[in-house]
């Protein structure tokens, strides 16, 4: 079977320019603006001195530029095309497929990460002055020292980066989704969340001297907030730790639950968390990457259930070991296995490969396969929710674009063919299925039990009378 590639060569001249078109002057010089704030900031890079020097210029030079040449490349590119969604020829555009583009991008994105999470605790120290980050940091230093009152490091860094990607491309969101309501009030979400509780909430605490809570993660998304040194900290060292701890155990135990056994687990994964904030922004030109093979699905059951047991043990083992005075390792030394947990799944599964390997494996490969808050929202999802996907098979034409745009691989196609309800853990509930449908197949719902498949009640049954309670029949 040709690659994708090989089909694009083999079309004729006049068949190409369903895909390629010669760029008008307003897009080549809003890609003009955009180049010139990149080149700022790679000059920035080399030489920090010289960005922190900048001081406000530097840091309106590179985001400005680049944030207007973005914007303004987003709108030209949409403005005056038929709303809806353009998916012809998405797997012949060399951005939108594997290509020598998308690999570049995904060598960016991991060395980012690896420089972000691994410089400083692991680079010889002959080269801790080489910081890959050091000019970054220099160019949102004035931000910085507004927000927090202080001066930026890599993570004050890293969290504007995420948010100036959620916010640029919550532009494009807007544009290509400008015939669906859902879809924009979503984006309006993620943005909200990630730019008040993901950055500037913490900012502001952090000038407070408060802990830099986030509001938006929870055990185990966030395990460290219900991790027992962790906790007695909050506790002790800050007036609002009693609050941030209660808010903490609150959304783990009580929110999570009853919101997604009303919503489904799209409340968060789709409107609030960050993770899926820069899938669904930033990463949703590369969402058709996601493998849809029956082998990813074997792998995803076992890897995200995996990594849930994994944090499950480290906090249960943490409190316990702690609760029996530390009799196993040293003082202090129970957070050995976090430590671990924090390299190999935090660092490097939902930094580097989650994130960094977006433009070839899909947008949502942590939320996938790794992401431990998933897995239990999935659950909950799949046996006591009330969410589910409704399909209309008598007016599905099998075109495929349901399945090809699923960021989690899920073969939307084969229900919708048999006129089944779609009712997955992993499903994020984003809506996209239904708004690539041509036919209206597909529709997003909350309704009782016995509409969501055959034998839907009787997980309900058995909770309920687990704990006494009568159930309906």
């Amino acid at each position: 079977m040709k690659s994708d590639l090989a089909v694009f060569e083999g079309l004729e001249a006049g068949q190409r320019e369903t895909y390629a078109r010669d760029l008008t002057l307003p897009e080549r010089a809003a890609i003009g603006v955009t180049t010139l704030g990149g080149l700022v900031f790679v000059l920035c890079t080399i030489a920090p001195e010289f960005a922190r020097s900048l001081g406000w210029g530097g840091f309106l030079a590179v985001f400005g530029l680049t944030g207007a040449g973005a914007v303004a490349w987003i709108t030209l590119t949409y403005r005056g095309t038929q709303p809806g969604i353009r998916h012809d020829g998405v797997f012949f555009e060399a951005t939108k497929r594997r290509s020598a583009f998308t690999y570049v991008v995904t060598v960016l994105l991991c060395s980012l990460y690896c420089s972000l999470w691994w410089w400083r605790d692991y680079a010889p120290a002959s080269l801790q002055h080489l910081d890959p980050l050091a000019g970054g940091i220099a160019i949102v230093d004035p931000l910085a020292r507004v927000l927090t009152g202080g001066p930026a490091d890599g993570w004050f860094f890293y969290g504007f980066l995420y948010t100036f990607a959620v916010a640029v491309m919550g532009v494009r969101m807007f544009w290509k989704y400008r015939h669906n309501r859902y879809h924009i009030a979503r984006t309006i979400s993620v943005i909200w969340w990630q730019a008040a509780f993901g950055f500037t909430v913490p900012g502001l605490l952090k000038m407070a001297g408060e802990k830099d809570f986030y509001f938006t993660y929870f055990w185990p998304l966030k395990p460290d907030y219900l991790l027992p040194w962790e906790v007695d900290h909050m506790i002790t060292a800050t007036s609002l730790g009693r609050a941030m701890v209660l808010w903490g155990a609150g959304m783990t135990f009580v929110a999570v639950p009853v919101l997604t056994y009303l919503y489904g687990k799209r409340w968060y994964c789709s409107w609030v968390c960050g993770c899926g904030a820069l899938a669904e922004t930033f990463g949703d030109p590369w969402r058709q990457m996601s493998d849809k093979s029956e082998r990813a699905w074997r792998f995803e059951r076992i890897s995200i259930h995996s990594v849930l047991a994994l944090i499950t043990l480290i906090t249960v083992g943490a409190w316990v070991h702690e609760a029996l005075g530390r009799p196993w390792l040293s003082d202090g030394g129970s957070g050995l296995f976090w430590k671990w947990y924090g390299f190999f799944i935090v660092a490097g599964f939902a930094g580097v490969v989650g994130t960094g390997f977006y433009p070839v494996l899909g947008s949502r490969v942590w939320c996938r396969y790794g992401c431990p808050q998933a897995a239990i929202l999935g659950i909950l999802q799949r046996f006591l929710s009330r969410f589910r996907i409704t399909t209309n098979g008598g007016q599905c034409i099998s075109c495929g674009n349901c399945s090809t745009f699923c960021e989690m691989g899920i073969d939307v196609r084969a229900y919708a063919q048999r006129g089944e309800n779609i009712v997955r853990a992993s499903c994020v509930g984003c809506g996209v299925c239904a708004a690539v449908c041509p036919r209206g197949v597909l529709k997003l719902e909350n309704g009782a039990y016995s509409d969501r498949f055959d034998g839907a009640d009787e997980p309900l049954a058995e909770v309920l009378r687990a704990i006494g309670v009568r159930s309906r029949s």
